[in-house]
This record gives structure tokens, C-alpha cells and sequence, in this order.
């Protein structure tokens, strides 16, 4: 089997530890992993802004580039959703590009459920002491009604100690350009989630998207509570020392 990472502007940019261990894991379990190294942004910025023309260009641009890879996998549900459930609607009227996206679409996958829905994989064999928290990002589990995968592959983790968020599939505030233009909506929403990882009790707060952890990241930092944030690929590397 052969994945093309599709790695993210912002890991490629801000975290670029989260692509090494998404392809240490995936490489562990005997996947080919290969990185075309022409692709850029999905377009999500700019579809999301309304410059849908533009968010067109680099569609178009993303689709040649990967839609000769068997699988494409991302460490990333808002840029994986871009792929999968806005491409076709960029498209709707151009039915060429149109069965073109569908068809990339069909074979581009989030990490998380990349791994239990096509790999059927659970147990990893990786190793973390210590209270994690799950944080369900919006575009995961809405769009890509992506729920159980993340819960599943963490329970297998050995030493993990699995604690519940409040409200843990309520939106962190992040949103993207959302946190740019409604600064005082998103660190409203924000707190709410900062308040509820306080009293989880979590050393580590997880999540599947880097923007989310970024956000929540700040936060914590500002306010001086204990815990960290990290990728969900980071902690499924792990492995006892």
C-alpha cells in the first residue's frame, strides 16, 4: 500500500514534528509513504473568505498533483473536509474537474481514520504515562463524522490515562480566519474549553488538528495552566523508552 502525505500549511510551516511522526507511524505499520513535494494550500483559506475563484486555482492544482496517488492521507480534518466535501461543490458545474474531485476525494483520508477504516488498525504498540484529554475538532467530527477513530486508537495506548473534557465536542474557538475576525467571540468560546481542561485534571490535551492545538496552545500558555497540547500522530509514535 502506498499513501501520499498531503501535510498542511500549518504543519509544514509551524509543526513540522507532527508530519514525521504521521509517517513514522504509518511507516511502522508497512505503508509506503511518499510526499509530493510540489503541493501547496488546499484552498481553504480562500474558499472559506469567499474567493471562490481563487479557491478554484489551487483545487485544480491540488487534484493534478494527487490524483494519481492510491491513498492521501492527512494529519488534518479541516484540510482532509476541504478535499472531500468541498471540492465537489467547487465544482458543480464543471463536470470534468467535477468527477476529477469526487474521484480524489474517494481516496483522501484524515490520519486517524485512515488507520482504523482502511488499515483496520487499533493497537499501535505505542506508550504514554500520563492524563490525556481528547478535544473533538469541528471539521473531524462534523464534516467528516469522524468520532470513534481518535477515542479508539487512544484507548490502546498502554499507560494512558484517558480523562473526559466538558463539553468535549464543543468547538474550541479557533475556526480559522473565524478567530482573525471575531477575536472576542473566538477567546469567549475559547475560555469555555480552557475551563474544562482545567478541570479535567489533563496533562495533555489531543486533537487531530493543528489549528485547534495552536489556539488552545495560547491559551493555556496566557493563563498558566499546567497542561500542553499535542497531535494525536505525536502521541500514537510514542513508544516506551
Amino acid at each position: 500500500m502506498r499513501v501520499s502525505l498531503f501535510v498542511t500549511c500549518l504543519v509544514d510551516q509551524f509543526f513540522p514534528e507532527v508530519g514525521l511522526s504521521t509517517v513514522s507511524v504509518l511507516r511502522k505499520l508497512g505503508v509506503e509513504v511518499d510526499f509530493p513535494a510540489d503541493q501547496t494550500c488546499c484552498g481553504q483559506p480562500a474558499f472559506n473568505s469567499g474567493y471562490a475563484s481563487e479557491a478554484r486555482d489551487l483545487a485544480r492544482r491540488f487534484i493534478t498533483i494527487f490524483e494519481n496517488s492510491e491513498y492521501v492521507v492527512a494529519p488534518s480534518g479541516s484540510c482532509t473536509s476541504m478535499v472531500k466535501v468541498f471540492y465537489p461543490d467547487l465544482f458543480h458545474n464543471e463536470p470534468q474537474w467535477l468527477a476529477r474531485a469526487e474521484a480524489l476525494a474517494a481516496k483522501t483520508y484524515e490520519f486517524t481514520e485512515f488507520l482504523v477504516n482502511v488499515l483496520k488498525v487499533e493497537h499501535l504498540g505505542a506508550a504514554y504515562g500520563g492524563k490525556v484529554a481528547l478535544h473533538q475538532s469541528c471539521h473531524l467530527l462534523r464534516e467528516l463524522k469522524v468520532k470513534t477513530e481518535p477515542q479508539c486508537l487512544l484507548q490502546s495506548v498502554k499507560g494512558i490515562e484517558l480523562v473526559q473534557l466538558d463539553h468535549a465536542e464543543a468547538c474550541c474557538g479557533f475556526g480559522g480566519l473565524f478567530s482573525i475576525k471575531y477575536p472576542h467571540i473566538s477567546g469567549s468560546i475559547l475560555q469555555d474549553k480552557i475551563d474544562s481542561i482545567r478541570n479535567s485534571g489533563a496533562e495533555v490535551v489531543v486533537a487531530s488538528d493543528v489549528g485547534c492545538l495552536m489556539h488552545i496552545a495560547g491559551g493555556l500558555s496566557r493563563q498558566c495552566v499546567p497542561s500542553r497540547t499535542m497531535h494525536i500522530a505525536e502521541l500514537l509514535a510514542q513508544r516506551e523508552e
